[in-house]
């Protein structure tokens, strides 16, 4: 009886690892769903107004906290990122050349958002690269996860009404930078050099 038994055993073991693979991948993500509809609709050109723009967050080394609507009427380069992250690390002196550019001519910032980091890396790591811009903790992800980004770093420049107007998912660049400033409508002259 115990050698029947073996293969019944068996079969319903594997019923649940199925029934548990199938139940792994219906259920929401975090992010996956938002980061679909969110790059679908940016890519299609339409209008996507920035998620959770109203989300206090707290300052990565100061005191208080910061919105992205606090923003508004500035474009504003939002960099998803983490001190672990080494993709981040080569990123930043770009985003910082971006910030100066945007702030000189008084058209925009960059708004970095540390994400699955303690308070004590990130500061550690902005300090390190030199980052003026402003930095915001996200605990919990939720908003990184309102934007899709389910990696770092990932970027997202949105316009001075609040509108996203282009993702890069990955390491930035410079030419996807001004590209994306431009579909911002920032002037040329405000834009990082090369």
């Amino acid at each position: 009886m115990r050698r029947s038994a073996v293969p019944v055993l068996l079969g319903l073991l594997g019923l649940a690892l199925v029934a548990l693979l199938i139940y792994a991948m219906a259920r929401p993500g975090t992010g996956e769903d938002e980061r679909d509809t969110l790059d679908a609709q940016v890519l299609a050109g339409k209008v996507v107004p920035a998620p959770d723009a109203d989300r206090a967050l707290p300052r990565l080394g100061a005191s208080g906290e910061l919105r992205l609507a606090d923003l508004r009427g500035k474009v504003v380069v939002l960099n998803v990122w983490g001190s672990w992250c080494v993709p981040c690390r080569r990123e930043a002196p770009l985003l910082e050349r971006t910030h100066r550019a945007l702030a000189k001519a008084g058209v925009g910032t960059v708004l970095g958002v540390t994400n699955r980091d303690t308070p004590e890396d990130s500061l550690a790591f902005a300090r390190d690269q030199g980052m003026t811009f402003p930095s915001v903790r996200d605990p919990g992800s939720r908003l990184a996860n309102a934007y899709g980004a389910i990696q770092v770093p990932e970027t997202f420049v949105i316009d001075a009404e609040g509108r996203i107007r282009a993702f890069d998912r990955g390491e930035t660049s410079i030419d996807f930078l001004r590209r994306a400033l431009k579909l911002a409508r920032v002037p040329d002259a405000a834009l990082p050099a090369r």
